[in-house]
């Protein structure tokens, strides 16, 4: 077996996005370039062959600089390999660690997103073709270091996701979504919420929705032109779809107008009957109620038709297709008009397109692992959980350390660091 430092785009495209387990967007060509572009990281495409020129493995390798000439690498959802050959494992290991330390890497972060755990909808346990331990123990024995079964976002990539399996009908896949779920997609059918397929010229309007929603779940979104550096090189070869949900107001308004009416006609019936019966005075209890709700949603579309436009772009979600693979990589929604239930809409229109366009595993790209009530991520897990994907929770991530001296410095400083950067981006976002 031979190792190779920089594959050439065809052949590692080819090779990483038809593998049949490990193939991954985060592996992609086109990553490697957004990285370059957006993060400042040096992509290397390295790969193992056999005497026949085949390729055997793959890696993106993201070469992160650090001062004094040091570096780190990390393979995100990475390697693309058999992880359960564990002579192919090992070889492939021991060459990227000669790369590495070529590189002044301290060390070399890998995330695979091997199956640790597996749960349906339903909260039972689905047994694992393969026992992931097998993997663990081989990465150990290489000599990784695993960081932990982490609960939350600690890590570079989410270790628990919800993943829709496509192999089936699609009236199944619908079965799948919780009662309230199914209930509040009609309600944004009747209410004619409408989805659409952006172009690069909605990135604006997505980025602001991305800082409305960081506002509320308190985290970091990135700027306008890290999205349209996304799309324009992702788009390239692949595809970045950018899925955005809007309504109508005043059509809303007025379908709200119409109801009150009739609403109040069916009371004004009822008022002039003498002597109610019991099922009449609930009738008119039941009307009364309708038509306080409907005078809220009234004033609630007046209100937005005031200060906004006639039409509102509500969410905007990014979904990564690669092979036969989809993930749902960025939701941002506005604040105002939840009861359009657009959101829910929008996410029913990605999962039906992903189905009708041949996509096997629609995987909704994070979620958490600690179910406690105090959690504040826990509406997230929640919202997620009622689209009826299995449960997934991923092995983790793995260190092998080639510097241990630097690695033990690069530990204590970084998450200073980390928090400075978070509150400055904060800060900077607060003054635009």
């Amino acid at each position: 077996m031979k190792f190779i430092e920089n594959v050439e785009k065809k052949a590692y495209e080819d090779f990483v996005k038809n593998h049949k387990t490990k193939s991954h967007f985060l592996q992609s060509y086109a990553w490697g370039e957004f990285a370059k572009k957006s993060k400042n990281l040096t992509p290397h495409y390295v790969g193992l062959i056999n005497d026949k020129n085949k390729l055997l493995a793959t890696a993106l390798l993201l070469e992160k600089k650090l001062p004094l000439g040091y570096s780190y690498l990390y393979s995100p959802r990475g390697f693309v390999i058999d992880f359960y050959n564990r002579e192919l494992l090992s070889e492939f290991v021991k060459n990227i660690k000669a790369f590495a330390k070529k590189k002044k890497a301290i060390f070399i972060k890998i995330d695979p997103d091997i199956i640790w755990h597996k749960e349906n909808y339903l909260k039972e346990e689905i047994k694992l073709e393969k026992d992931p331990k097998i993997v663990f123990d081989s990465l150990i024995k290489l000599g990784f270091k695993h960081l932990g079964f982490t609960k939350n976002f600690e890590t570079m990539q989410p270790r628990y996701t919800f993943r829709i399996d496509m192999n089936k009908s699609f009236e199944e896949i619908e079965n799948n979504f919780s009662k309230t779920t199914r209930q509040r997609i009609n309600k944004a059918c009747e209410l004619n919420t409408k989805v659409r397929i952006g172009t690069i010229d909605d990135i604006p309007t997505f980025s602001h929705l991305m800082d409305l929603t960081e506002t509320r779940k308190d985290f970091v979104s990135h700027n306008m032109d890290y999205y349209k550096s996304l799309y324009e090189i992702y788009n390239k070869d692949n595809k970045m779809l950018l899925f955005m949900g809007y309504v109508n107001v005043k059509e809303i308004l007025n379908s709200y107008c119409d109801q009150k009416k009739v609403l109040t006609e069916e009371l004004t019936k009822l008022n002039t009957e003498e002597n109610l019966s019991k099922s009449s005075k609930t009738k008119k209890a039941e009307l009364e109620k309708k038509i306080k709700k409907t005078e809220e949603y009234i004033k609630e579309y007046q209100d937005a038709l005031n200060e906004y436009q006639e039409e509102i772009v509500l969410n905007g979600h990014v979904i990564m297709i690669y092979g036969d693979k989809a993930w749902v990589l960025y939701a941002g929604n506005h604040n105002i008009l939840t009861s359009s239930y657009s959101n829910y809409k929008t996410y029913y229109e990605h999962i039906k397109y992903c189905y009708d366009n041949g996509i096997k595993i629609y995987d909704q790209f994070g979620t958490i692992g600690d179910l406690s009530e105090d959690n504040p991520r826990l509406g997230l897990h929640e919202f997620k959980r009622k689209f009826g994907g299995d449960y997934i929770e991923f092995i983790g991530e793995f260190d092998l350390i080639t510097n241990k001296f630097m690695y033990f410095i690069f530990n204590r400083l970084v998450p200073l660091y980390r928090n400075l950067v978070k509150k400055k981006a904060k800060k900077e976002k607060r003054k635009q």
